[in-house]
């Protein structure tokens, strides 16, 4: 039997796998995925020749595929990760987001139902999801938890909102074992750099500005992937059917207070700047359109039924995220080339 981890060529995906491979060593890995621009196969390069990893190429929307997929690898487990994530692309066309978020969570599930509930066989659902999907806090508002009202304001957030719901409805319609997981802003290794923190990262080393949306104050919880993909584990082999559980960092920094702490961690890492700190650097650019002002999660829940909680400290682990960034120059490169899309061609194509 093997776990199907679709979008496992991105960040999340890339870094879940890794961990799967180190720490479960019975365990065999499909990764399914469509590569589009944020997908890299470099991610998985130390994956590649593992006996228990086989890489498929596909998009979660081709329903043959995924039938064909769950008949002949005998999948007894989903790690849902495929999706399109960043606001910004989202709120200039919101069609890919419709079509990979809502129309391939839908045929996923399908497929799944298909294989499990119709056979009566047992297998397990996980739907990553965001915490975007809740809306945003006031300055005083208690966390986002379990029990919070969707209020999506992206057409990112509402594409997985509507994805958490075909979940819910699998589970309560058709008695599907599902998981849902919303999690905070993630960061780490392997991560695109189009994002905030890599791309803060790599303008600030080449000395090159730092745009920062409104004030600055827009305030988000900051969630090491590698903790995130601890708390994934977690509540897939230990959560309950049915349930959602909400993964935070418990760090909440304004946006401004995090380019500052980047600033200076490069700053003592690497040469200085002729024109003085990278502070300087910071520039303020008109707001996102209904940009949410703050995000916080409350994940008591999970720390009291499955005993997860956040292991690294936030402050040394956006210093490893620095220091992974600064000893993978190459794979920086071809990623802000465009040349990481010929690695599939080069070191996958027939034999997958």
């Amino acid at each position: 039997m093997a776990w199907l981890i679709t979008g496992g060529a991105g960040f999340i995906g890339s870094n879940l796998v890794h961990r799967i491979l180190r720490e479960l060593p019975e365990q065999d890995i499909v990764v399914l995925d469509a590569l589009t621009y944020a997908g890299n196969l470099a991610n998985l390069e130390q994956a590649r020749d593992n006996p228990r990893f086989r890489f498929v190429r596909g998009d979660i929307t081709d329903r043959d595929l995924l039938d064909s997929l769950f008949a002949e690898v005998s999948i007894d487990g989903v790690f849902h990760l495929a999706a399109e994530s960043h606001v910004d692309r989202s709120i200039l066309d919101a069609g890919a987001f419709i079509k990979t978020n809502v129309e391939g969570t839908h045929a996923l599930l399908e497929a799944a139902r298909k294989a499990w509930v119709e056979q009566s066989i047992k297998g397990r659902f996980l739907h990553v999801s965001t915490d975007e999907v809740f809306g945003s806090l006031g300055p005083a508002d208690p966390p986002f938890s379990e029990t919070t009202n969707y209020a999506p304001n992206s057409p990112y957030s509402a594409s997985k909102a509507a994805s958490d719901h075909l979940v819910r409805a699998c589970h309560h319609t058709h008695g599907m074992d599902t998981v849902t997981t919303n999690c905070s802003n993630n960061f780490g290794p392997w991560q695109f750099p189009e994002k905030m923190i890599p791309v803060m990262i790599c303008n600030a080393i080449e000395g090159k500005k730092l745009p920062v949306y409104g004030d600055g104050m827009n305030v988000r919880d900051w969630l090491y992937v590698e903790d995130h993909c601890e708390a994934l584990l977690t509540a897939f082999l230990k959560g309950r059917g049915g349930e959602t559980y909400c993964i935070g960092g418990d760090n909440e920094v304004p946006n401004i207070e995090l380019v500052h702490a980047l600033c200076d961690l490069i700053d003592e890492m690497v040469a200085p700047l002729a024109n003085g700190p990278r502070r300087g650097l910071v520039t303020y650019v008109k707001d996102r359109p209904g940009h949410d002002r703050r995000y916080a999660i409350d994940f008591s829940k999970i720390e009291r039924e499955l005993g997860w909680r956040p292991r690294h400290d936030f402050r040394g682990a956006l210093r490893q995220t620095v220091q992974w960034y600064l000893d993978h120059e190459g794979w920086l490169a071809s990623c802000r080339s465009g040349e990481y899309r010929e690695y599939y061609d080069l070191n996958y194509a027939g034999r997958c």
